[in-house]
């Protein structure tokens, strides 16, 4: 004889809830956010470089590079960089968490659970998102209180979006990488590659046009050289010539979605191939 058991509404909302990507992600945030507020280090250290660079270096620059009329303006303009070194930098750090998961079995215990591993990545991804953007918000307060000019207007959204393309970038590779690498050592060497090496190409310091042809050419390849960019397109009056550099055009609405669409489709790659390596992960 044979028992059919059905299951309570409770219990297949339950079951549902698991199978949907969505329905577990809030409580994987939590508990991401949980450790990394368990350890401040992992949000204060990366924080740490861009503060400084924005609030101490970014106008001694300013003062050295620039005359008194331009001061500010050339402040701004580096300021607003630090940006993209503070993103980069923090995704990337991110990872790390995954990396620890692997190592104390915690990822195992994850894996075994009855949920998408997608779910696991997006869980992830967006507490390095949260915190990223109250580490970008506390950066700017500091470059304004030092004396940087921004100009708050419709036009942030671009800033915005950026900022949430380039760091859905780079939590990507994070992800890859913290899956293809066995310990931190090896993880910590790909950071000043990855995330300090193109924040010198990206006109960053300097207007992409200052750079050797060649090398001119390879940064527009970069997404991070559209990403600074759209910040100053979105936060500064004068952002359109960052986008002439790189597009050559005259129409800033079309460079700046161009820009953006350039960002996101690395962003989308990179994030779905993530996905990719961490399902293949999981079950192998």
């Amino acid at each position: 004889m044979t028992t059919t058991v059905t299951p309570t509404p409770a219990a297949a909302a339950a079951t549902a809830a698991a199978n949907r990507p969505v329905g577990v992600v809030p409580t994987l945030v939590a508990r991401r956010l949980a450790l990394m507020i368990r350890s401040p280090r992992s949000v204060a250290i990366p924080l740490m470089a861009p503060m400084l660079f924005a609030t101490v270096v970014a106008p001694a620059l300013g003062n050295t590079l620039a005359d008194s009329s331009q001061h500010k303006t050339y402040m701004t303009f580096v300021a607003l960089a630090a940006a993209g070194l503070l993103i980069p930098i923090n995704c990337l750090f991110a990872g790390l968490g995954v990396l620890t998961d692997r190592q104390t079995g915690a990822m195992r215990e994850l894996l075994v659970a009855p949920i998408r591993r997608a779910s696991i990545v997006l869980g992830n991804l967006i507490a390095a998102l949260i915190v990223t953007a109250v580490q970008v918000i506390v950066l700017i307060l500091g470059a304004a209180a030092r004396g940087a000019q921004f100009d708050v207007g419709a036009r942030i959204g671009w800033l915005i979006a950026a900022a949430l393309a380039l760091a859905v970038f780079v939590y990507g590779l994070a992800e890859i990488f913290a899956t293809r690498i066995s310990n931190a050592e090896e993880y910590t060497a790909l950071v000043p590659p990855v995330a300090i090496v193109p924040f010198f190409f990206a006109g960053t310091l300097y207007p992409l046009t200052s750079l050797p042809t060649w090398l001119h050419d390879v940064a527009k390849a970069l997404p991070l050289t559209h990403a600074v960019a759209l910040f100053r397109y979105g936060l500064t009056g004068q952002g359109g010539q960052a986008l002439h550099n790189i597009w050559g055009g005259t129409n800033a609405g079309v460079m700046a979605t161009g820009s953006l669409l350039v960002v996101a489709a690395y962003a989308a790659v990179a994030l779905l191939l993530a996905l990719r390596l961490f399902a293949r992960a999981g079950t192998s």
